[in-house]
């Protein structure tokens, strides 16, 4: 057999690392003499060099390697490039293979296509310098560190026959996010998914220092990645002919292992153990082929390689010369001919078609999409008879549509969440699938197997990195979560969502399903866990984003819970954040009215508003405060039989702005119908009010909006203590109403009296008992208009 010292493809494949380097280096420095056909100037550098080297030639040097896998294997490989400045790597390696080109045609492959990809690095109207949507080959954002691993287990799962090369970067390694990651094989299950090869690439140093992984022994990191489950191999040094033949032999044996358990698994003559997964530890120097040293310092192997080592190189000549060696340093002339093409030798090194890393239909998951199989939400609907004569647990309700999907989706639809699933009352999924768990079994374990399909790990980063995976790759799926720490993912949604708005403006990469966030055990129902858990303002953070990406529902019951799921679905390249509780409460519309309803976004209850011109809107969002809404509703009628009322529920949040600032949003009269011009609205939302106030701040009416929602109080104590804390209650709607209908509170100071003492005597009684009064407990919706 030939072995990889003996293989003369190593030369070649060392001359196309040293064009992708140069390449890379051209990117950060050029604007024009992309070749060097003549002496350096000050006017062939870009005015303002930006970009990062250090981590960049130790990216293209593996690049280079998973070429040669491809070709001799006939693989797919998914290249997920965690050091996120290693840009100028991903475009050169792309631009070289030719998938580049092909979906940019104005980078043509020859020397005015390079001067052109050159300019654009880093340059205004050009492209970022980090991997991104616009990069060919990338599922990756590479602004933010942390989640490279998690989207490549993500990418793996349900994708037999694909494997996932996940570069790491040391300073990425000593992210939280990432730091959990490494336990995604213990998920993966080697007969139906495909697999991951983590390649952690030690170059020593951060931006400023060095790193903490660097300086660790290869006797410590063996240890500590054998302890995770990995059978470590190590690339260790710096002189380029050693280090070929040692990445060549490390790659052998890490896609002998993969091929070898995968066959086992798949003829089923695997045993029950995990199997020990390879990795590679690649040890190379930071700026690894640049500058040794610049005005007397250390670059090479240091930090000052991070980004741009010769930073000067437009005013000073000395600069200038130490760029033009190192860019001759690569011998461009034996790497592409006179009209600057690759040459052909070079050339037959990148795999061919879909083969190539950034031609991957798995690095454009939408070219693999299929439609969701999705049931009739008919079928699950709960019987509503009269509004509020039932109760029912919305989210159990929805856990048996999700059945539904299970069954219908066998490989293309999971469930995510941290250790909720149950808790968050989904339940009835239990049914038809189990728990994903590679990991030993005790008899006494239930709701676990090897190809369960509800993954559940108690790390938020890990379940919205799996499903950014699994979406970026064809897929679909809900992450569902306790509401107060979905903000766990604050900054990973932050760069999905700008992801998305990205790629939708890119026409070469087809749209993706979209990200589902379930967030039950919310605000108002987490009594009995205290201020901890007490957070609604995940929905504020979503309301930032662009329109046209992100939906905000609040369905106040079962049946609009199963619209709105459905819907969200079914839809794709948005994020969808849906805030649902799990308690059994009361159930208003029946399936029809439901639909209705929600397809509106927002709408009249008729059935427990007047019939003519109304005196006060009570509006409401969310499922408790609805229900708040109509006890007050309740009272007032008690009190005032002759008030005219109106009641709005909202459940598509974002509609309350205007058509201007988001697609679904109401038109000036419809919105003026419902919430009128002139009357005053009591509205009682779910989250924190000032979100309102912010959604309609343009309209007609705004300045009668007075919104009651969280406020930051909170502790452990009844569910019904918790509106009252925050003033979301019946009994303060109520007085709400009274003070600001003209001259009802005037007229009838002795109701707001009676209100004040029916607070009072549900403070005392609350502390006394421990439950909250009979009068909450046992209310009913009367019914009455």
């Amino acid at each position: 057999m030939t072995t990889p010292s003996a293989n003369d493809e190593l030369t070649l494949l060392d001359r196309y690392w040293r064009a992708a380097n140069y390449l890379s280096v051209g990117q950060i420095y050029l604007m024009d003499n992309p070749l060097l056909r003549q002496p350096l100037q000050a006017e062939h550098i870009k005015p303002r060099l930006l970009g990062h080297w250090g981590t960049t030639p130790g990216l293209n040097f593996i690049y280079a390697h998973l070429n040669r896998i491809i070709r001799q294997r006939d693989v797919d490989l998914l290249y997920v490039c965690g050091p996120g400045h290693g840009g100028p790597g991903m475009v050169a390696n792309t631009w070289l293979e030719g998938s580049y080109s092909k979906i940019y045609p104005h980078i043509s492959e020859d020397a005015e296509g390079m001067q052109r990809l050159f300019k654009q690095f880093s340059f205004p109207g050009g492209i970022p310098s980090h991997a991104a949507a616009e990069t060919p080959g990338s599922i990756n954002e590479g602004g933010e560190l942390g989640y490279s691993l998690s989207h490549a287990f993500g990418a793996a799962f349900d994708h037999p026959e694909l494997i996932v090369p996940c570069v790491i970067g040391d300073g990425e390694a000593e992210t939280g996010p990432l730091a959990a990651s490494w336990h995604g094989i213990k998920f993966l299950n080697p007969q139906r998914d495909g697999a991951v090869l983590p390649i952690l690439h030690l170059n020593g140093y951060k931006i400023a220092n060095p790193t903490l992984f660097g300086r660790s022994s290869d006797d410590d990191l063996q240890q500590l990645f054998s302890g995770y489950g990995y059978e470590p191999l190590f690339v260790c040094g710096d002189q380029p002919a050693a280090m070929h033949q040692q990445m060549a032999q490390a790659l052998d044996q890490a896609f002998n292992t993969i091929a070898r358990y995968q066959q086992q698994a798949r003829s089923g003559s695997a045993d029950e153990a995990i199997p020990r997964w390879p990795m590679i530890v690649l040890r190379s120097p930071k700026g690894w082929t640049g500058p040794k040293e610049v005005d007397g310092k250390k670059v090479e192997g240091f930090w000052r390689a991070h980004q741009v080592p010769v930073s000067a190189c437009r005013e000073d000549d000395a600069h200038r010369q130490i760029l033009e060696q190192w860019l001759q340093s690569y011998q461009p002339e034996t790497l592409f001919d006179e009209a600057g093409k690759l040459r052909p030798e070079l050339r037959a090194l990148a795999p061919q078609g879909n083969k190539r890393m950034g031609a991957s239909p798995y690095a454009n998951g939408g070219r693999l999409r299929r439609a969701l199989n999705t049931p009739d939400i008919s079928e699950f609907a709960l019987e509503t008879g009269v509004p509020g004569s039932h109760s029912g647990e919305a989210t159990k309700q929805f856990g048996h549509y999700l059945s539904a999907i299970f069954q219908r989706n066998q490989d293309n639809f999971r469930l995510f969440g941290p250790d909720e699933t149950a808790s968050n009352r989904l339940t009835p999924v239990f049914d038809v699938t189990s728990r994903s768990w590679m990991a030993e079994t005790e008899s006494y374990d239930e709701q676990l197997a090897r190809d369960g399909r509800v993954m559940e790990i108690l790390s938020e980063h890990q379940c919205q990195g799996w499903l950014e995976g699994y979406l970026l790759t064809g897929r679909h799926g809900l992450f569902n979560c306790y509401e107060a720490f979905i903000h766990i993912v604050d900054s990973m949604f932050n760069q999905h969502a700008k992801w998305l708005k990205v790629s939708r403006k890119l026409g070469w990469r087809q749209p993706i399903a979209s990200l589902n966030y379930l967030l039950s055990s919310h605000v108002w129902r987490q009594d009995h866990n205290g201020y901890s858990h007490q957070d609604p303002g995940f929905i504020d953070h979503v309301a930032n984003k662009k329109a046209d990406i992100v939906r905000i529902y609040l369905p106040p019951d079962a049946n609009t819970l199963l619209w709105v799921g459905d819907h969200c679905l079914r839809t794709w390249d948005r994020i969808n954040v849906i805030v649902a509780g799990k308690q059994p409460s009361p159930q208003w519309l029946d399936m029809e009215s439901a639909k209705t309803h929600c397809e509106a976004g927002m709408g009249e209850w008729h059935w427990a508003s007047c019939t003519d011109e109304p005196e006060v809107v009570m509006a409401c969002a969310g499922d408790v405060p609805t229900m708040e809404t109509l006890a007050a509703v309740d009272l007032l009628r008690d009190y005032l039989p002759a008030l005219r009322i109106r009641v709005v529920n909202v459940v598509d949040l974002l509609a309350l702005q205007t058509q201007e600032e988001h697609p679904h949003g109401k038109g000036e009269a419809e919105f003026d119908a419902l919430f009128t011009r002139d009357k005053p609205v009591i509205f009682a939302f779910h989250g924190y009010p000032n979100l309102i106030h912010r959604l309609t701040w343009q309209r007609n009416n705004h300045r009668n909006f007075h919104v009651h929602g969280f406020n930051e109080e909170g502790t452990t104590t009844t569910p019904f203590d918790m509106t009252v804390l925050n003033q979301l209650d019946r009994y303060h709607l109520a007085q709400s109403a009274i003070l600001h209908v003209p001259g009802l509170a005037e007229r009838h100071p002795e109701l707001l009296d009676d209100l004040q003492q029916r607070i009072a005597e549900h403070h005392r009684y609350v502390r006394e008992h421990g439950e909250d009064v009979p009068e909450v407990r046992n209310w009913q919706w009367s019914g009455r208009r």
